[in-house]
């Protein structure tokens, strides 16, 4: 790996730092519903959408009736954009004329998308208009993501009160979510894509003539808005087929680094927010630095991996010198030139250590181990940075299993931020940790053994279970992004994936809030002589083993079947 490999991650990082520490601030202002310098234009905002839904702001509930708002809220838009993809060819703007989705696509898109999911079996510019990429696909991209944020909050205030059963209110944390930090970071974003060339409009899609005398279609459509809130929301789904890698969605490198920068600010921000609500900013930059040490080994393997480029060259009928040349120049399949190996890798590790799943590069034609790190960040379940908010909500359960190993190994009852950490916590953080590996492992061995799955494949051997297990591992964590090679708008991958997206965001954030009250029920423990610091850098290394250790004990043995057997035929064969 070069030296300007290094300097470009590690540039990239720190504008991320810089910009986050404030907008994660700003966040714990807006949720602690205190002064924030945006009362001014967000304020009347808030309260008129209050006001005409009938919600009493002041109003908290328990966790169960936070569950229950969430499930209602989330249910309406599964309905909702389900319904709006059925009947798009009789609904406005749809100059195209596009037919309606069939029932299991449709299911399986309404679902991927109000999960936060973005997962796509489908080519969005052949098959979507313009009303249901704004009305239905956009709009969820807002109220998924404030639905993670806020629930995350919810378990925030559950660490931090004590001897109460109130969590908040749903309604009130989603309405601020949206209105104080999606839409200024979205509207904001979505004017610098479009000072670079991101398309915003609404025109019918354009029949140019090419240098060839040739007819070509250009589609058309309002990309900068989707794409600003898609990067910022964790969310992922592109406007194209082809997503950030379509010139249309990311024309250049200064759009790519923007892009970037949104995917990655507020899941850093939020850790910055922790710390500030519990009022101890040590734990949250704790659990940053635990993010940030597992998450560069990673990028720095993958850039490494791709800029050795691809031993096949070997057997192109060239000399040996011309096949050293060629693999210098490290692997380009799958990748723009405009981006380069860096910015892709960079890119495919940002969003599946993320929940964002969108893609620069197709990640089908990285090297294996190239696509062995995308994957594996996913097998962590998304914790490293994850999902806005879903992605800290995953780390706090480990950080409780973390906790309670850690009481084991000195014999003493664990405590977290003062609260004693008993068997019901347990059990919950261990339905919450557990509930995503086997839900990929099991879809995953069906898929594997029965020809619904494999008559999908477009590539068979270790490299098809790599595809069959990557899509599920996505469609599980919530992620999105896919190996390409696999057929998915089948009836059974469209079903089998609605159900797996539907089990991998609310079986985790069930008992999240169900931990939550239990928390907030609780008395505060002084801190004594005996009480873990949650803070310091042994524990970091207590959390980061424990991350890993689960991993690596769950998924190893796919991961062997798949791309590290891959990686090892490849050299043998062409490696001499």
């Amino acid at each position: 790996m070069t030296s300007a490999a290094i300097l470009q991650v590690t540039l990239y990082l720190l504008a991320v730092l810089i910009l986050a520490v404030p907008l994660g601030w700003y966040m714990a202002k807006v949720y602690e519903q205190k002064p924030c310098g945006m009362d001014w234009i967000c304020l009347p905002i808030t309260r008129f959408i209050y006001r005409i839904s009938g919600i009493h702001p002041d109003s908290e509930v328990s966790w169960k009736g936070y569950l229950s708002s969430m499930l209602i809220f989330n249910g309406f838009g599964i309905v909702l954009v389900y319904f709006i993809q059925r009947i798009q060819f009789y609904l406005p703007l749809n100059p195209q004329g596009f037919t309606g989705i069939s029932p299991d696509l449709a299911f399986n898109t309404a679902t991927s998308f109000v999960t936060n999911t973005d997962w796509q079996a489908y080519t969005p510019e052949a098959s979507m208009s313009y009303l249901t990429q704004m009305l239905a696909f956009t709009v969820q991209n807002f109220l998924s993501a404030a639905t993670g944020m806020s629930l995350l909050i919810a378990m925030i205030r559950g660490m931090v009160r004590h001897e109460t059963d109130k969590l908040g209110n749903f309604w009130v944390d989603t309405i601020r979510g949206t209105v104080y930090i999606l839409l200024p970071l979205s509207f904001v974003l979505a004017i610098f894509l479009a000072s670079q060339g991101v398309i915003q409009n609404v025109k019918p899609y354009q029949t140019i003539h090419t240098l060839q005398r040739e007819q070509q279609i250009l589609p058309m459509g309002p990309v900068a808005s989707q794409v600003a809130i898609k990067q910022l929301g964790t969310n992922g789904g592109g406007y194209f087929n082809a997503n950030a890698a379509h010139p249309f969605e990311n024309p250049t490198p200064l759009s790519n680094f923007l892009e970037m920068m949104a995917i990655l600010l507020i899941p850093v921000g939020l850790c910055i927010t922790f710390g500030i609500m519990v009022r101890d900013k040590r734990q949250g930059f704790a659990l940053l630095i635990t993010m940030f040490l597992v998450y560069l080994p990673c990028v720095f393997l993958s850039i490494a991996v791709e800029q050795k480029g691809n031993p096949a060259f070997t057997q192109l009928g060239v000399d040996q010198t011309s096949a050293r040349n060629l693999m210098s120049g490290g692997n380009m399949e799958g990748k723009e030139t405009r981006f380069g190996i860096v910015n892709s890798s960079l890119w495919s590790t940002l969003t599946t250590a993320t929940s964002n799943g969108s893609v620069n590069a197709m990640q089908d034609s990285f090297m294996p181990l190239g696509g062995l790190m995308p994957l594996w960040l996913m097998h962590l379940g998304e914790v490293v940075f994850g999902g806005v908010g879903s992605g800290l909500m995953g780390m706090l359960l480990l950080v409780i299993l973390t906790v309670f190993v850690a009481g084991l190994m000195v014999g003493r009852t664990p405590e977290y931020l003062g609260k004693k950490i008993e068997p019901f916590e347990m059990k919950m953080a261990s339905i919450g940790v557990l509930v995503m590996p086997l839900a990929v492992l099991i879809l995953t061995g069906f898929a594997s053994v029965n020809h619904m799955g494999t008559d999908s494949l477009l590539n068979k051997g270790a490299h098809g279970l790599s595809e069959i297990l990557y899509a599920f591992t996505s469609m599980v964590n919530n992620n999105g992004s896919a190996f390409a090679g696999l057929n998915a708008n089948t009836v059974f991958y469209n079903v089998a994936g609605g159900i797996a997206m539907l089990i991998g965001r609310y079986w985790i954030a069930i008992p999240a809030l169900a931990i939550a009250g239990s928390l907030a029920r609780k008395k505060v423990i002084p801190v004594g002589a005996g009480t873990l610091p949650t803070h310091t850098l042994l524990f970091i290394f207590l959390l980061i083993s424990v991350i890993i250790i689960l991993g690596a004990l769950t998924f190893f043995p796919a991961l062997a079947l798949g791309p590290i057997v891959e990686h090892l035929l490849l050299w043998d064969q062409y490696g001499h």
